[in-house]
């Protein structure tokens, strides 16, 4: 099983942001802090998943386990549901359940905060990386 824990930040509401990839897979570990440019928290949270989802796609992982984690309510009822009553979120929510269709076995499981501090951390590094705009990888 692929464990993808996934986290936005934003440094004010909107305000400079940044996306926290950190996926477990097969006893390697990738981190990934990717800058967003100036959104809110929420639109943070999406763009997060959206992009930990191109991650996996590139990386082949369409015929695995892969469980995405997160400490975002609003992403994970919304993927549950797939509705948002918020429209600024719903071209997102759209984009991220496309690319979700393309993984044999998707799962999603809302986690606290506690769990997740490694995308945590990935994701505020990327708002302190935002004014160069070169996302962070680590193997």
């Amino acid at each position: 099983m692929i464990e993808v824990y996934i986290d936005g930040a934003s440094a004010g509401n909107p305000g400079q942001s940044g996306a926290g990839v950190f996926i477990k897979a097969n006893g390697i570990t990738e981190k990934y802090s990717i800058p967003l440019g100036i959104m809110s928290n929420h639109e943070a949270e999406f763009h997060a998943f959206i992009k930990a989802l191109n991650v996996c796609l590139n990386n082949g992982f369409v015929h695995s386990v892969v469980s995405f984690r997160t400490d975002s309510e609003l992403v994970n009822k919304s993927v549950e549901k797939e509705f948002v009553k918020n429209k600024l979120y719903a071209p997102l929510l759209v984009e991220a359940l496309q690319l979700t269709k393309k993984f044999d076995l998707f799962f999603m499981k809302w986690i606290p905060s506690a769990e997740n501090k490694v995308a945590d951390e990935l994701a505020r590094l990327a708002i302190q990386n935002n004014l160069s705009e070169e996302p962070y990888s680590s193997s």
